[in-house]
């Protein structure tokens, strides 16, 4: 598969600048706004994602490294993950050095919608929370089928828009009130914590996302719903 080439992308400083204000406080932050919770839905797209005993992995941005780290409680021979902003990386390489798992997780900088890999080069790829963050959801969803073996899975984990239903003002408040509010008082980043309940209503609908995935060419795609239905993780095959 020829590697996509994207347009400039003027929003990629941006979100990098973001990511690289809220990185101190980004773990504590996810802990508390999750409940906890979003542990456990890394370990189920690791697990629906079905890494080969063996295998390599890449993560596509992996922050601070939880879900790099999830991967390589696998008996994989291989975990790379890229993430725009250094902050991020710095403190994903520090937790992965505390884990002892420095020989096989790899951690650097790299742009989604620019992988530095050759084609075919990993058994399956992942990615938490970063595709809303893109600018372009396609290019990232076929760069990621295009370091992906045949065979190989495809998966997403995000944060998906509500739309209509009894639980929508709830979830409105605590999107738009609550968040922010915890930005502003644990990451003294109010702003940070304003865009990132605007990026989920910007979003793909989980249904407008697996038909994103077909577009790039992922079979078998699927989804299942968390979290009251604020939560996706999808699957494709590469």
């Amino acid at each position: 598969m020829a590697r996509t080439t994207p347009e400039p992308d003027p929003r990629t400083g941006r979100v990098r600048a973001l990511f690289e204000r809220i990185a101190p406080r980004y773990d504590l932050l996810n802990s508390l706004m999750s409940g906890g919770r979003h542990h456990a839905w890394r370990r189920l797209a690791v697990k629906l994602a079905a890494p080969l005993r063996g295998g390599t992995a890449l993560d596509v941005g992996c922050g601070t490294g939880d879900l790099s780290l999830e991967l390589a409680r696998h008996p994989l021979r291989r975990v790379v993950g890229v993430d725009l902003a250094p902050s991020m990386v710095e403190r994903g390489l520090r937790k992965v050095a505390r884990r002892g798992s420095a020989e096989r997780v790899h951690l650097g900088l790299g742009h989604a919608l620019r992988l530095p890999f050759p084609d075919d080069t990993f058994d399956c790829a992942v990615t938490a929370f970063t595709l809303r963050n893109v600018s372009d959801v396609s290019i990232a969803l076929a760069e990621m089928r295009r370091v992906t073996r045949p065979g190989g899975r495809v998966v997403s984990l995000e944060i998906t828009p509500w739309r209509g239903g009894l639980l929508s003002p709830l979830l409105r408040l605590y999107f738009h009130g609550v968040m922010p509010l915890l930005g502003a008082l644990v990451a003294r980043d109010r702003e940070a914590y304003t865009y990132l309940p605007s990026s989920i209503d910007a979003f793909l609908s989980a249904t407008e996302l697996a038909e994103r995935m077909e577009g790039a060419g992922l079979t078998n795609v699927r989804f299942r719903k968390l979290a009251l239905g604020t939560v996706t993780i999808h699957v494709g095959e590469a």
